[in-house]
Protein backbone atom coordinates (compact mmCIF):
# COMPACT_ATOMS: atom_id res chain seq x y z
CA UNK A 1 0.00 0.00 0.00
CA UNK A 2 1.50 3.07 -0.96
CA UNK A 3 1.27 6.00 1.13
CA UNK A 4 1.65 9.44 0.14
CA UNK A 5 2.97 12.12 2.33
CA UNK A 6 2.61 15.84 1.79
CA UNK A 7 4.50 18.76 3.13
CA UNK A 8 3.86 21.55 4.48
CA UNK A 9 5.65 25.19 3.83
CA UNK A 10 5.04 28.10 5.65
CA UNK A 11 5.96 31.11 3.83
CA UNK A 12 7.00 34.11 6.06
CA UNK A 13 5.41 37.50 4.33
CA UNK A 14 8.39 39.51 2.97
CA UNK A 15 8.91 42.31 5.42
CA UNK A 16 8.97 45.80 2.72
CA UNK A 17 12.67 47.04 2.09
CA UNK A 18 11.78 50.40 4.36
CA UNK A 19 12.23 48.31 7.57
CA UNK A 20 15.56 47.07 6.50
CA UNK A 21 16.89 50.45 5.63
CA UNK A 22 15.87 51.48 9.12
CA UNK A 23 17.21 48.69 10.71
CA UNK A 24 20.49 49.06 8.90
CA UNK A 25 20.17 52.85 9.85
CA UNK A 26 19.35 52.41 13.76
CA UNK A 27 22.80 49.87 14.11
CA UNK A 28 24.82 52.26 11.91
CA UNK A 29 23.70 55.83 14.44
CA UNK A 30 24.90 53.04 17.41
CA UNK A 31 27.79 52.50 15.86
CA UNK A 32 28.60 55.80 14.97
CA UNK A 33 27.70 57.08 18.72
CA UNK A 34 30.34 54.76 19.88
CA UNK A 35 32.85 55.53 17.89
CA UNK A 36 32.26 59.25 18.72
CA UNK A 37 31.44 58.71 22.26
CA UNK A 38 34.82 56.22 22.79
CA UNK A 39 36.83 58.46 20.48
CA UNK A 40 37.76 55.44 18.79
CA UNK A 41 39.46 57.04 15.74
CA UNK A 42 41.34 59.38 17.45
CA UNK A 43 45.10 58.21 16.48
CA UNK A 44 47.64 57.60 19.11
CA UNK A 45 50.89 60.14 19.33
CA UNK A 46 53.36 60.82 21.31
CA UNK A 47 53.17 64.10 24.00
CA UNK A 48 53.17 67.65 22.23
CA UNK A 49 56.32 68.96 23.90
CA UNK A 50 57.19 72.34 24.36
CA UNK A 51 60.60 73.15 25.79
CA UNK A 52 63.39 75.44 24.85
CA UNK A 53 66.64 73.91 23.33
CA UNK A 54 69.39 73.42 25.93
CA UNK A 55 71.86 71.41 26.91
CA UNK A 56 69.43 70.27 30.27
CA UNK A 57 66.59 69.43 27.91
CA UNK A 58 67.73 67.71 26.02
CA UNK A 59 69.50 65.41 28.33
CA UNK A 60 66.54 64.72 30.13
CA UNK A 61 64.04 63.87 26.57
CA UNK A 62 66.93 61.11 26.19
CA UNK A 63 67.37 60.03 29.56
CA UNK A 64 63.32 59.86 30.38
CA UNK A 65 62.42 58.54 27.01
CA UNK A 66 58.62 57.76 27.89
CA UNK A 67 58.18 61.63 26.94
CA UNK A 68 59.03 61.21 23.54
CA UNK A 69 57.49 57.88 22.81
CA UNK A 70 53.43 57.26 22.00
CA UNK A 71 51.12 57.24 24.93
CA UNK A 72 48.99 54.04 24.11
CA UNK A 73 45.16 54.42 26.05
CA UNK A 74 43.17 50.87 26.02
CA UNK A 75 41.75 50.49 22.86
CA UNK A 76 38.03 50.41 23.50
CA UNK A 77 37.96 53.17 26.26
CA UNK A 78 41.19 54.83 26.71
CA UNK A 79 40.54 57.45 24.43
CA UNK A 80 37.64 58.55 25.73
CA UNK A 81 38.69 61.53 28.33
CA UNK A 82 35.75 60.87 29.94
CA UNK A 83 35.89 56.87 30.83
CA UNK A 84 39.49 57.85 32.20
CA UNK A 85 38.45 60.41 34.54
CA UNK A 86 35.26 57.89 35.38
CA UNK A 87 37.66 55.09 36.04
CA UNK A 88 39.96 57.60 37.85
CA UNK A 89 37.29 58.88 40.37
CA UNK A 90 35.34 55.97 40.95
CA UNK A 91 38.71 52.93 41.47
CA UNK A 92 41.53 55.35 41.54
CA UNK A 93 43.88 52.56 40.12
CA UNK A 94 43.09 48.98 39.31
CA UNK A 95 44.93 46.18 41.74
CA UNK A 96 46.27 49.10 44.11
CA UNK A 97 48.69 48.03 46.53
CA UNK A 98 49.32 48.64 50.43
CA UNK A 99 52.51 50.38 51.03
CA UNK A 100 53.20 50.52 54.91
CA UNK A 101 53.89 54.16 56.31
CA UNK A 102 54.07 56.16 59.28
CA UNK A 103 51.59 58.87 59.69
CA UNK A 104 52.88 62.10 61.23
CA UNK A 105 50.92 64.99 63.10
CA UNK A 106 52.48 68.51 63.01
CA UNK A 107 50.72 71.33 65.22
CA UNK A 108 50.17 74.48 62.99
CA UNK A 109 50.77 78.49 64.67
CA UNK A 110 46.66 78.70 64.28
CA UNK A 111 45.81 75.30 65.86
CA UNK A 112 45.36 73.40 63.44
CA UNK A 113 47.34 69.54 62.69
CA UNK A 114 48.63 69.04 59.85
CA UNK A 115 49.06 65.10 58.88
CA UNK A 116 51.16 63.87 56.45
CA UNK A 117 52.17 59.81 55.83
CA UNK A 118 56.06 58.89 55.50
CA UNK A 119 57.13 55.97 53.05
CA UNK A 120 60.55 54.75 53.35
CA UNK A 121 62.17 53.55 50.25
CA UNK A 122 62.43 49.54 49.31
CA UNK A 123 65.77 49.94 47.67
CA UNK A 124 68.36 51.92 46.55
CA UNK A 125 67.96 55.02 44.53
CA UNK A 126 69.89 54.74 41.29
CA UNK A 127 71.57 57.70 41.64
CA UNK A 128 73.38 56.60 45.18
CA UNK A 129 72.12 59.27 46.80
CA UNK A 130 68.82 59.53 49.61
CA UNK A 131 66.11 61.13 47.56
CA UNK A 132 62.08 62.41 48.74
CA UNK A 133 59.62 62.43 47.10
CA UNK A 134 56.96 64.99 48.82
CA UNK A 135 53.54 65.26 47.48
CA UNK A 136 50.47 67.02 47.20
CA UNK A 137 47.31 65.06 46.11
CA UNK A 138 44.38 66.43 44.33
CA UNK A 139 41.06 68.22 45.90
CA UNK A 140 40.01 66.24 49.25
CA UNK A 141 42.64 63.48 48.74
CA UNK A 142 44.69 62.07 51.02
CA UNK A 143 47.55 59.28 51.24
CA UNK A 144 45.01 56.35 50.98
CA UNK A 145 43.64 57.11 47.54
CA UNK A 146 44.60 54.00 45.39
CA UNK A 147 46.04 56.52 42.23
CA UNK A 148 48.54 57.82 45.40
CA UNK A 149 49.21 54.50 46.85
CA UNK A 150 49.67 53.40 43.54
CA UNK A 151 52.98 55.72 42.54
CA UNK A 152 54.25 55.78 46.23
CA UNK A 153 54.53 51.70 46.12
CA UNK A 154 56.18 52.43 42.75
CA UNK A 155 58.39 55.31 43.78
CA UNK A 156 59.67 53.24 46.57
CA UNK A 157 60.91 50.61 44.39
CA UNK A 158 62.68 52.91 42.63
CA UNK A 159 64.51 53.90 45.73
CA UNK A 160 62.48 57.33 47.07
CA UNK A 161 61.21 58.08 50.03
CA UNK A 162 57.89 59.38 49.86
CA UNK A 163 55.85 62.11 51.97
CA UNK A 164 52.10 62.69 51.13
CA UNK A 165 50.23 64.98 52.35
CA UNK A 166 46.90 64.53 53.71
CA UNK A 167 44.80 67.92 53.16
CA UNK A 168 43.52 69.14 56.08
CA UNK A 169 40.11 67.86 56.60
CA UNK A 170 40.04 65.08 54.24
CA UNK A 171 40.68 62.09 56.53
CA UNK A 172 37.48 60.72 57.16
CA UNK A 173 39.00 59.45 60.90
CA UNK A 174 41.00 62.60 61.44
CA UNK A 175 39.14 65.32 63.25
CA UNK A 176 39.99 69.69 62.96
CA UNK A 177 41.97 70.87 65.77
CA UNK A 178 40.84 74.42 64.48
CA UNK A 179 38.42 75.79 62.00
CA UNK A 180 39.77 75.91 59.37
CA UNK A 181 40.45 73.05 56.62
CA UNK A 182 42.41 73.19 53.41
CA UNK A 183 41.91 75.74 50.35
CA UNK A 184 42.92 75.82 47.06
CA UNK A 185 46.25 77.13 47.01
CA UNK A 186 46.95 77.84 50.80
CA UNK A 187 50.66 76.07 51.31
CA UNK A 188 50.67 76.05 55.47
CA UNK A 189 50.57 72.53 55.86
CA UNK A 190 52.80 71.45 52.72
CA UNK A 191 55.69 73.76 53.90
CA UNK A 192 55.53 72.70 57.62
CA UNK A 193 55.25 68.76 56.09
CA UNK A 194 59.07 69.94 53.82
CA UNK A 195 60.10 71.28 56.54
CA UNK A 196 59.85 68.54 58.77
CA UNK A 197 61.69 66.43 55.91
CA UNK A 198 64.44 68.52 55.66
CA UNK A 199 65.16 68.77 59.22
CA UNK A 200 64.58 64.88 59.92
CA UNK A 201 66.66 64.18 56.78
CA UNK A 202 69.62 66.45 56.57
CA UNK A 203 71.37 65.01 54.21
CA UNK A 204 68.24 64.58 51.18
CA UNK A 205 67.39 66.07 48.23
CA UNK A 206 63.44 66.69 47.23
CA UNK A 207 61.50 65.82 44.12
CA UNK A 208 57.86 67.96 44.20
CA UNK A 209 55.20 66.34 42.81
CA UNK A 210 51.30 67.88 42.62
CA UNK A 211 48.54 66.43 41.45
CA UNK A 212 45.64 68.80 39.94
CA UNK A 213 44.94 71.22 42.85
CA UNK A 214 48.28 69.91 44.73
CA UNK A 215 50.22 70.86 41.67
CA UNK A 216 48.76 73.98 42.11
CA UNK A 217 49.66 74.39 46.31
CA UNK A 218 53.54 72.83 45.30
CA UNK A 219 54.07 75.55 42.19
CA UNK A 220 52.51 78.18 44.28
CA UNK A 221 54.64 76.90 47.27
CA UNK A 222 57.99 76.88 45.59
CA UNK A 223 57.53 80.43 43.50
CA UNK A 224 56.59 82.56 47.04
CA UNK A 225 60.18 82.35 48.26
CA UNK A 226 63.19 81.22 47.12
CA UNK A 227 64.52 79.55 49.90
CA UNK A 228 61.28 77.10 49.73
CA UNK A 229 63.24 75.89 46.30
CA UNK A 230 66.75 74.70 48.72
CA UNK A 231 67.52 71.33 48.08
CA UNK A 232 64.82 70.49 45.10
CA UNK A 233 66.14 68.98 42.32
CA UNK A 234 62.76 69.27 40.50
CA UNK A 235 59.29 69.67 40.63
CA UNK A 236 56.67 67.56 38.57
CA UNK A 237 53.30 68.97 38.26
CA UNK A 238 50.15 66.76 36.70
CA UNK A 239 46.66 67.96 35.48
CA UNK A 240 46.11 71.55 37.21
CA UNK A 241 44.16 74.38 35.78
CA UNK A 242 46.97 77.01 36.63
CA UNK A 243 44.57 79.74 36.85
CA UNK A 244 41.02 79.86 39.03
CA UNK A 245 40.27 83.02 38.24
CA UNK A 246 40.45 81.84 34.40
CA UNK A 247 39.05 78.66 34.82
CA UNK A 248 35.62 79.98 36.72
CA UNK A 249 34.16 81.01 33.59
CA UNK A 250 34.70 77.39 32.53
CA UNK A 251 33.61 75.72 34.89
CA UNK A 252 30.24 76.95 34.30
CA UNK A 253 29.79 76.11 30.73
CA UNK A 254 28.22 72.49 29.39
CA UNK A 255 30.86 71.56 27.27
CA UNK A 256 32.94 68.18 27.58
CA UNK A 257 29.79 67.98 30.84
CA UNK A 258 32.49 70.55 32.62
CA UNK A 259 29.16 72.01 34.72
CA UNK A 260 28.39 68.34 35.97
CA UNK A 261 31.91 67.48 37.07
CA UNK A 262 31.64 71.26 38.83
CA UNK A 263 28.77 69.51 40.52
CA UNK A 264 30.00 66.26 41.64
CA UNK A 265 32.67 67.93 43.35
CA UNK A 266 31.05 70.84 44.39
CA UNK A 267 28.98 67.78 46.25
CA UNK A 268 31.67 65.92 47.86
CA UNK A 269 33.17 69.34 49.24
CA UNK A 270 29.95 69.63 50.65
CA UNK A 271 30.00 66.37 52.61
CA UNK A 272 33.79 67.10 53.65
CA UNK A 273 33.26 70.59 55.02
CA UNK A 274 29.90 69.14 56.72
CA UNK A 275 31.68 66.36 58.58
CA UNK A 276 33.51 69.12 60.20
CA UNK A 277 30.65 71.60 60.90
CA UNK A 278 30.85 71.60 64.98
CA UNK A 279 34.52 72.41 64.86
CA UNK A 280 34.13 74.80 61.66
CA UNK A 281 31.12 76.75 62.67
CA UNK A 282 31.35 76.39 66.16
CA UNK A 283 31.48 79.21 68.99
CA UNK A 284 35.26 79.59 68.44
CA UNK A 285 35.10 80.17 64.66
CA UNK A 286 35.06 84.37 64.48
CA UNK A 287 35.77 83.63 60.89
CA UNK A 288 32.30 81.80 59.60
CA UNK A 289 29.96 84.19 62.17
CA UNK A 290 28.66 84.95 58.56
CA UNK A 291 28.49 81.71 56.73
CA UNK A 292 25.12 80.73 55.30
CA UNK A 293 24.95 76.97 55.85
CA UNK A 294 21.70 76.87 54.15
CA UNK A 295 23.56 78.20 51.18
CA UNK A 296 25.98 75.38 51.20
CA UNK A 297 23.28 72.86 51.93
CA UNK A 298 21.87 74.46 48.44
CA UNK A 299 25.44 75.06 46.48
CA UNK A 300 25.99 73.21 43.00
CA UNK A 301 28.91 74.61 42.14
CA UNK A 302 32.22 75.02 43.55
CA UNK A 303 32.47 78.68 42.95
CA UNK A 304 29.33 78.86 45.27
CA UNK A 305 31.11 76.74 48.29
CA UNK A 306 34.03 79.44 47.90
CA UNK A 307 32.84 82.17 47.93
CA UNK A 308 30.10 81.51 50.78
CA UNK A 309 33.03 79.12 52.70
CA UNK A 310 36.37 79.01 51.98
CA UNK A 311 37.46 82.32 50.69
CA UNK A 312 36.94 83.04 54.48
CA UNK A 313 38.75 80.82 55.52
CA UNK A 314 42.01 83.51 55.23
CA UNK A 315 40.02 86.49 55.20
CA UNK A 316 39.43 87.19 51.47
CA UNK A 317 37.37 89.92 50.69
CA UNK A 318 35.97 88.51 47.57
CA UNK A 319 35.73 85.09 45.25
CA UNK A 320 37.75 87.03 42.93
CA UNK A 321 40.77 88.31 45.38
CA UNK A 322 40.45 84.67 46.30
CA UNK A 323 41.34 83.06 43.43
CA UNK A 324 43.42 85.96 42.55
CA UNK A 325 45.87 85.39 45.34
CA UNK A 326 45.60 81.41 45.51
CA UNK A 327 46.67 80.65 41.84
CA UNK A 328 50.19 79.65 41.35
CA UNK A 329 50.06 81.45 37.17
CA UNK A 330 50.86 84.50 39.71
CA UNK A 331 54.21 82.97 41.26
CA UNK A 332 55.06 80.02 38.63
CA UNK A 333 57.31 81.97 36.77
CA UNK A 334 59.51 82.45 39.79
CA UNK A 335 60.77 78.97 39.54
CA UNK A 336 64.27 78.11 39.05
CA UNK A 337 64.55 73.83 39.73
CA UNK A 338 63.63 72.20 36.64
CA UNK A 339 60.18 72.29 36.09
CA UNK A 340 57.84 69.34 34.11
CA UNK A 341 53.92 71.00 33.64
CA UNK A 342 51.87 67.80 32.45
CA UNK A 343 48.41 67.98 30.96
CA UNK A 344 46.07 65.96 28.87
CA UNK A 345 44.50 67.24 25.62
CA UNK A 346 41.08 65.58 26.28
CA UNK A 347 40.79 66.45 30.22
CA UNK A 348 37.46 67.14 30.59
CA UNK A 349 37.74 69.39 33.77
CA UNK A 350 41.20 71.71 32.37
CA UNK A 351 39.44 73.76 29.59
CA UNK A 352 41.92 73.83 26.47
CA UNK A 353 42.42 77.82 27.01
CA UNK A 354 44.12 77.06 30.64
CA UNK A 355 47.01 75.63 28.66
CA UNK A 356 48.46 78.73 27.03
CA UNK A 357 49.78 79.05 30.36
CA UNK A 358 52.14 76.34 30.62
CA UNK A 359 52.82 76.40 27.02
CA UNK A 360 53.84 80.16 27.46
CA UNK A 361 55.88 79.46 30.19
CA UNK A 362 57.99 76.66 28.83
CA UNK A 363 58.94 78.86 26.02
CA UNK A 364 59.83 81.63 28.09
CA UNK A 365 62.03 79.75 30.41
CA UNK A 366 64.66 77.28 30.02
CA UNK A 367 64.04 75.03 32.85
CA UNK A 368 60.73 74.19 32.25
CA UNK A 369 58.72 71.28 29.98
CA UNK A 370 55.51 71.39 29.21
CA UNK A 371 54.33 68.06 28.01
CA UNK A 372 50.56 67.59 26.47
CA UNK A 373 49.24 64.21 25.74
CA UNK A 374 46.23 63.79 23.42
CA UNK A 375 44.33 61.14 25.81
CA UNK A 376 44.29 60.37 29.57
CA UNK A 377 41.60 62.79 31.09
CA UNK A 378 41.73 63.54 34.57
CA UNK A 379 44.56 62.01 36.11
CA UNK A 380 43.92 58.59 34.32
CA UNK A 381 46.57 58.00 31.86
CA UNK A 382 45.34 54.57 31.83
CA UNK A 383 47.27 52.20 30.13
CA UNK A 384 46.50 48.67 28.18
CA UNK A 385 45.93 46.75 24.97
CA UNK A 386 42.54 46.43 24.62
CA UNK A 387 39.83 46.41 27.67
CA UNK A 388 41.50 46.03 31.18
CA UNK A 389 44.34 48.47 32.26
CA UNK A 390 47.48 48.00 33.29
CA UNK A 391 48.04 49.07 37.40
CA UNK A 392 50.92 51.22 36.43
CA UNK A 393 49.72 54.27 34.58
CA UNK A 394 51.51 56.08 31.84
CA UNK A 395 51.35 58.91 34.63
CA UNK A 396 53.26 56.91 37.20
CA UNK A 397 56.32 55.97 34.67
CA UNK A 398 56.61 59.23 33.25
CA UNK A 399 56.98 61.46 36.63
CA UNK A 400 59.33 58.39 38.34
CA UNK A 401 61.11 58.53 34.71
CA UNK A 402 61.76 62.21 35.02
CA UNK A 403 62.86 61.84 38.75
CA UNK A 404 65.38 59.38 37.93
CA UNK A 405 66.51 61.37 34.77
CA UNK A 406 66.98 64.88 37.30
CA UNK A 407 68.89 62.82 39.52
CA UNK A 408 71.75 61.41 37.04
CA UNK A 409 72.10 64.67 35.05
CA UNK A 410 72.72 66.45 38.84
CA UNK A 411 74.91 63.33 39.62
CA UNK A 412 76.76 63.66 36.33
CA UNK A 413 76.81 67.41 35.52
CA UNK A 414 79.65 69.89 35.98
CA UNK A 415 79.98 71.16 39.28
CA UNK A 416 80.11 74.90 38.22
CA UNK A 417 77.66 74.25 34.88
CA UNK A 418 75.73 78.13 34.74
CA UNK A 419 72.14 78.18 32.75
CA UNK A 420 74.65 79.87 30.19
CA UNK A 421 76.38 76.87 29.27
CA UNK A 422 73.19 74.60 29.04
CA UNK A 423 72.39 76.28 26.29
CA UNK A 424 73.29 74.73 22.78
Amino acid sequence: MNTHESEVYTVAPEMPAMFDGMKLAAVATVLYVIVRCLNLKSPTAPPDLTYQDTTLSHFLLKSCPILTKEYIPPLLWGKSGHLQTALYGKLGRVSSPHPFGLRKYLPMQDGATATFDLFEPLADNQSGEDVTMVICPGIGNHSEKHYIRTFVDHSQKQGYRCAVLNHLGALPNIELTSPRMFTYGCTWEFAAMVGFIKKTYPQTKLIVVGFSLGGNIVCKFLGENRTNQERVLCCVSVCQGYSALRAQETFLQWDQCRRFYNFLMADNMKKIILSHRGVLFGVGSTKMVDADLSRLYTATSLMQIDDNIMRKFHGHNSLKEYYEKESCVHYIHNINVPLLLVNSGDDPLVHNSLLTIPRTLAEKKENVVFALTLHGGHLGFFEGAVLFPQPLTWMDKVIVGYANAICQWEKQKPPCLSQADMIL
